[in-house]
């Protein structure tokens, strides 16, 4: 499961034309919900309420069947219904369309304005929190990459071994390996025999484990994600030696994986990596509770929106489930707040959004509850020295 890049995420961002749709709609992974065709049902329902919607806008029926085109081939394609994930993003205009099946919840929701809604999409690289996480044992070896809120299967049979054997060029038993299934524990397993040979298998296990490292350089080659092992407690020092990718984590391993299905591996590696990932969250937190109230905070629309064009927002909260609507003027830097969404007007919330993180700043959705300031949908913490 491939999840949306840097890159990916900018051109969406930055993409403008006459008329630009965005759908979001839940998705189920498997389930008679699949095999019935409910999600497809879902989007081309979707779809054709968004067809009325732009006829009575006066859009053209030519420019409609333009934009609803790669809609309508998409809800032919079986073999792409076949393989969803939790959420579905579509984004139509125009001469550009493109689509992404990921790991979030979405709120059936849609977009009509000059310009794609990119908000619910802000957790995928700011603060859903993305890993890799290695399945290893000397008889299989899995890779899945992961968020706080989901896991799926990166297929790699072609780049590493699968197994030990396959790797050493000899039969793999456990008498071979003189491993006796003695525990000090649990999922530490005890090496026996003369202190030679124990040196030769830890080798046999490193020159595997560096062959799966290698192999793996293909897959995280320029990322910056985490990568969690699961693995015996005493294969990690081993994994760790033979490791060449710079954003290994911990100094602790999930644990055996053996009999543990994906769902609760993933359970358990969360345990492990969550707080490196609210670690950002909760210090962002902080240092606006320390200096709210003074010019390194704000809460107010009207003066949040310009500083964010000029780069001077650091981190931005944003409530979830809610937006705020009008108008942005450039010229004049001027912000109007408007009660409802409307032809002339856009999402401040989506504008705020894109604009922070192309200048690198952090983005979070949040609860009403979890607001540092509940007064408003929108806060802002400023940068500074």
């Amino acid at each position: 499961m491939e999840l949306m890049s840097q890159q990916e995420f900018g051109k969406l961002s930055q993409f403008t034309n006459e008329v630009c749709i965005s759908i979001f709609i839940p998705t189920q992974r498997a389930g008679h919900e699949v095999l019935e065709g409910k999600n497809r049902i879902n989007l081309k329902s979707k779809w054709n309420e968004i067809k009325l919607q732009l006829e009575k806008k006066g859009v053209s029926a030519e420019k409609i069947k333009n934009i609803g085109n790669p809609i309508e081939e998409l809800l032919q394609d079986k073999d792409f219904w076949r393989h969803q994930s939790d959420g579905l993003a579509v984004f139509s205009a125009e001469g550009f369309f493109d689509k992404y099946t990921l790991p979030i919840n979405f709120e059936e929701y849609h977009y009509i304005s000059k310009e794609f809604y990119i908000k619910p999409l802000v957790p995928i690289l700011t603060e859903d929190g993305r890993f890799y996480l290695l399945s290893l044992q000397l008889e299989d070896v899995a890779l899945f990459e992961a968020t706080q809120h989901s896991i799926g299967v990166v297929y790699v049979e072609d780049l590493i071994p699968s197994r030990l054997e396959d790797r050493v060029g000899f039969d793999y038993t456990e008498k071979a390996l003189q491993l006796r299934p003695q525990k000090q524990g649990e999922g530490n397993t005890m090496y026996h025999g003369h202190g030679g040979a124990d040196n030769n298998k830890k080798s046999e296990i490193f020159r595997y484990f560096r062959a799966i490292d290698q192999g793996l350089e293909t897959v995280l080659h320029n990322k910056k994600i985490p990568l969690v092992i699961a693995c015996q407690d005493s294969f990690f020092p081993i994994y760790k030696e033979a490791n060449s990718y710079p954003y290994l984590y911990g100094e602790e391993a999930v644990g055996n994986p053996a009999y543990i299905d994906m769902l609760e591996l993933h359970e358990k590696a969360l345990k492990i990596i969550e707080p490196y990932f609210e670690k950002t969250k909760r210090e962002k937190l902080k240092k606006f509770e320390d200096f709210n109230q003074t010019v390194k905070t704000s809460t107010s629309v009207h003066d949040i929106i310009p500083a964010i064009i000029q780069g001077k927002v650091d981190t931005l909260f944003l409530e979830n489930k809610e937006d705020i609507w009008g108008i942005y003027n450039e010229n004049t830097m001027a912000v109007e707040v408007q009660d409802e969404q409307s032809p002339k007007n856009i999402s401040l919330m989506n504008l705020a959004a894109k604009a922070v993180i192309e200048h690198g700043g952090n983005v979070f959705l949040i609860d009403h509850e979890a607001m540092p300031e509940k007064s408003s949908k929108m806060n802002a913490l400023y940068r500074f020295s």
